[in-house]
């Protein structure tokens, strides 16, 4: 009985050996590798790199291939080594890095760098519709690039992504660079900017409720300087003061009382954006010939023209002049003053969106799904899908909500 027991069990147990087992598979497998190169900039004091060390190595552990250009990241403090260790290939040769299948990078490129990229790449940087040629789209054009301007980039709310990061770059940096301009080191009026017992605090007048105006008011009042800003819009200055939770002084665009504001505050920070053009010239030369001597302007809209009648531009080198006693400084690009900074800020967007274009296989499934991203496409296949880019230059405009359905 007990032999007949035991030679059922093993039966059993024969039986539940043949059992098919679990496997493990594998996960997270890539359907589309991608070739991403990061060229080195060339443009005049552009410190600012797209991608950081630590976002190439969640690219690479991705199963992706990034090469970087010797030198890309010394502007922000980045070395080679860097890169390096983290999986980059680094190459001492631009021309092995504009090979790569996805170029991201700053600046938008040069004609001599259009020249040596291949058909059918893909283009992530800047468009600076401002400084644009006809030459430039054509050469873009003729090699079929399918080219992004981040300054279209909208995240999942409808925002200006990198438009947005920058700006609050540029408002928290502008009210720092006004406080090194009031030190007597600097040749200025000798002030703290802010405030402490005792002492009255430093006057800032901000022009523009926008983002740049809202991150400067923030810092400048986290320092304890008096605020007052000025908007032709009461949506945004309503917007400005719920955003910065306490009481601060705004105003409409009341020409007599934006003087009497200018001439008796310390720093007056011009953050006024037009929509399409120039900005519009807020302040004339005989507003700031009433300021007090040694007062700082900083004029963050001078990539638009300036919204001060006296204001020139100037660079990161030769940063101010003095006009009528006041410190003007008109650096148009001031995010790359703190380039470290801003490339974290710019490898927080670019990565994500370079992880989708892999796991959505390839640009046409990310434009398909995401309508920020599809936005700021300008070039697809060889087609100019940029309305205004194409009644700028009289050129031929395809709808890319079109071309994208025809591709599916």
């Amino acid at each position: 009985m007990a032999t007949g027991l035991r030679e059922g069990m093993a039966s059993i147990a024969q039986k539940g050996l043949l059992q098919p087992k679990e496997t493990m598979s594998e996960i997270n497998k890539k359907t589309n590798s991608l070739y991403i190169g990061i060229p080195k900039e060339i443009s005049f004091q552009e410190n600012r790199i797209a991608l950081t060390p630590l976002s190439v190595a969640l690219l690479i552990n991705n199963g992706h291939r990034v090469i970087v250009e010797s030198g890309a990241g010394t502007g922000a403090n980045f070395s080679d080594n860097d890169y390096s260790e983290q999986g980059a290939t680094i190459s001492f040769h631009k021309k092995s890095v504009f090979e790569a299948d996805i170029l991201v990078k700053i600046a938008p490129p040069t004609l001599e760098e259009i020249a040596m990229m291949h058909k059918g790449q893909t283009l992530i940087s800047a468009l600076q519709m401002g400084g644009l040629k006809e030459s430039y789209l054509k050469a873009l054009l003729n090699k079929k690039i399918n080219a992004l301007c981040f300054e279209h980039l909208r995240d999942e709310g409808g925002i200006l992504s990198v438009v947005r990061a920058m700006s609050e770059i540029v408002g928290a940096t502008s009210i720092f660079i006004a406080a090194e301009y009031l030190s007597s080191a600097t040749g200025g009026k000798g002030l703290m900017l802010g405030g402490f017992t005792g002492v009255p605090p430093t006057e800032v007048v901000i022009l523009g409720a926008g983002t740049v105006g809202e991150y400067a008011a923030r810092t400048a009042l986290s320092l304890g300087a008096e605020v007052k800003v000025f908007d032709s819009s009461l949506y945004r200055l309503r917007r400005l003061q719920n955003n910065l939770g306490s009481r601060v002084f705004t105003s409409v665009m009341q020409p007599i009382v934006l003087s009497k504001a200018i001439t008796t505050c310390d720093v007056v920070i011009g953050a006024i954006r037009a929509n399409h053009g120039r900005s519009p010239c807020i302040v004339m030369e005989e507003m700031v010939m009433r300021m007090k001597p040694n007062s700082v302007v900083i004029d963050v809209s001078i990539d638009q023209g300036g919204c001060f009648e006296t204001s020139e531009v100037t660079n990161h080198s030769n940063p101010t002049f003095r006009k009528h006693e006041v410190i003007h400084y008109c650096v148009p690009n001031i995010a790359s003053r703190v380039p470290r900074t801003a490339s974290y800020a710019l490898t927080n967007i670019f990565a994500p969106i370079l992880l989708d274009i892999g796991d959505l296989g390839g640009l046409t499934g990310v434009i398909w799904s995401k309508p920020g991203i599809r936005e700021a496409l300008y070039i697809y296949q060889g087609h100019l899908t940029n309305k205004d880019l194409a009644s700028m230059f009289n050129l031929p405009f395809k709808d890319i909500e079109l071309l994208v359905v025809s591709n599916q």
